[in-house]
């Protein structure tokens, strides 16, 4: 029924104008049980707010709130899909414990309370997140978890939350900048792919507090990632119609299991990916190679892929294809082709497999791609394949020579880095707030410190590595 008197009152406006009661009850006021619900704050009526979500010269705060009953549900979930409760393994003091993917599933949500600015966002569906991130700061007893947002995740089982939004976005991904003692390659490293003409997530800073069922406890600075699939595309793209792909695969054949679909999942149709991975691997590529490029690039938005590529390889990337076969989408464009959208950036931006944190890591074996690529092998086809064919590489390599004098220069990245250190600092190490022990993946504030200097020396290192394989 939709008699409560706000909904009379709609309904009677709205006579004469065609609507009836029973259409109009599933969207209108849907947070009426909520006094903090409004239009603009908790309604799906509005455009994602990215001033307010994503604001770049401010850090918000974001409070989450769970009884003692809900961190014993994630702890039993968790130990029954990876095997491992909360500390089980690892050191508790910062430490990063056993990195490592433990588990395929994802973790499960629970309902909870968040608030923000004063308002409160009902049954919202909250749920860990992550493969080494995860690992590690679990097993280690680190409360700085990785988590996602989901607001509407439990509209079916609560009606008075249908179409929740969080100013206008539906999911939000908060990364607690693993493996990262500057705790700002999340964030700069999305500013520099758009600024490259890189399509990337928005991002922003959050001091984070958590009841974990026992008292609010701060849980230090995060950054806020924008989900790829339920703003992004629309906002950088202008639609979001096409398919949107989170693949798991290295590309040397379709499987349609590696490639999960984010939108559209109703309709059984791959053709966009199978044609693209088919016609990568066409033997075409060394009998006819322009064939096999143009057949290619009906497919695949190979151009875009060069531009990422030359951004990715100069900064050094250590958790995305060419090391793990996944962090990244693929999206079919307007144009009716795939476009590469990069992911998950806090093993950026670093010279060692560690991403910049704790040592102890080690980085699983992983190994980012050189400049050059020369050390990769068919198992990345989409590397290999690009490096042999000589049009590709020579277009790589003006892309890399771009990025390098327009982008990637000291005075560009120096400005960047300090004024996202300089905006979290005081969020950090104090004097508002300070990260520490089982709260912080920090193992002192002395590593917070040092790690500007760090990211600008890996600058001016790559940049004359770069410079050197462009001559």
């Amino acid at each position: 029924m939709c008699m409560t008197p706000s909904r009379l009152l709609l309904i009677l406006a709205l006579v004469g104008t065609g609507f009836s009661c029973q259409q109009k009850a599933i969207d209108i006021d849907p947070g009426s049980t909520n006094s903090d619900w409004t239009t603009e704050s908790h309604s799906n009526e509005v455009d994602p707010n990215y001033a307010v979500v994503f604001p770049q010269e401010q850090v918000n705060t974001l409070e989450i709130t769970m009884t003692a009953a809900d961190w014993t549900a994630i702890r039993a979930d968790m130990k029954t899909k990876f095997g491992s409760d909360f500390g089980g393994s690892g050191t508790t003091g910062g430490g990063m414990g056993g990195a490592g993917g433990f588990g395929s599933d994802d973790p499960d949500y629970v309902a909870l309370p968040v608030k923000f600015n004063g308002k409160v966002w009902n049954k919202v569906g909250f749920r860990l997140k992550g493969n080494s991130s995860l690992s590690s700061t679990w097993r280690s007893g680190i409360y700085k978890l990785p988590f996602r947002l989901h607001f509407d995740k439990f509209e079916d089982d609560f009606p008075d939350i249908k179409n929740q939004r969080f100013y206008g976005f539906k999911e939000l991904s908060m990364s607690p900048a693993y493996s990262d003692n500057s705790l700002i390659r999340e964030k700069v490293v999305a500013d520099i792919f758009r600024s490259a003409g890189v399509p990337a997530a928005q991002t922003a800073f959050y001091k984070v507090y958590i009841d974990f069922g026992e008292g609010q406890k701060y849980c230090g600075v995060y950054t806020m990632v924008e989900v790829i699939d339920d703003t992004m595309v629309k906002d950088q793209f202008g639609e979001d119609d096409g398919n949107i792909y989170k693949p798991e695969s290295t590309f040397q054949q379709f499987t349609q299991s590696q490639f999960e679909k984010k939108n559209n999942e109703t309709a059984a149709d791959w053709s966009d990916a199978q044609a693209f991975v088919t016609a990568l691997n066409a033997t075409t590529r060394t009998t006819n190679a322009a064939e096999w490029r143009a057949n290619l690039e009906k497919t695949f938005n190979v151009d875009h892929y060069l531009k990422f590529l030359a951004v990715n390889n100069t900064i050094v990337n250590w958790d995305t294809y060419g090391a793990m076969a996944h962090n990244y989408y693929l999206y079919n464009a307007p144009a009716g082709k795939l476009t590469w959208i990069p992911w998950d950036h806090n093993m950026s931006m670093t010279s060692t497999a560690g991403g910049g944190g704790n040592p102890g890591n080690g980085g699983g074996g992983m190994r980012a791609v050189s400049i050059s690529m020369s050390e990769v092998t068919g198992s990345w086809p989409l590397l290999r394949y690009v490096a042999n064919d000589p049009v590709y590489y020579a277009r790589y390599k003006e892309h890399a020579k771009t990025f390098l004098e327009t982008v990637f220069t000291t005075a560009n990245m120096n400005a960047l880095f300090e004024k996202n250190t300089n905006l979290i600092s005081p969020y950090v190490i104090g004097p508002q707030a300070t990260e520490t022990g089982k709260y912080s993946n920090l193992s002192s504030s002395a590593n917070f410190t040092s790690a500007l200097g760090v990211l600008k020396a890996h600058v001016v290192t790559r940049n004359q590595e770069v410079s050197t394989f462009l001559k």
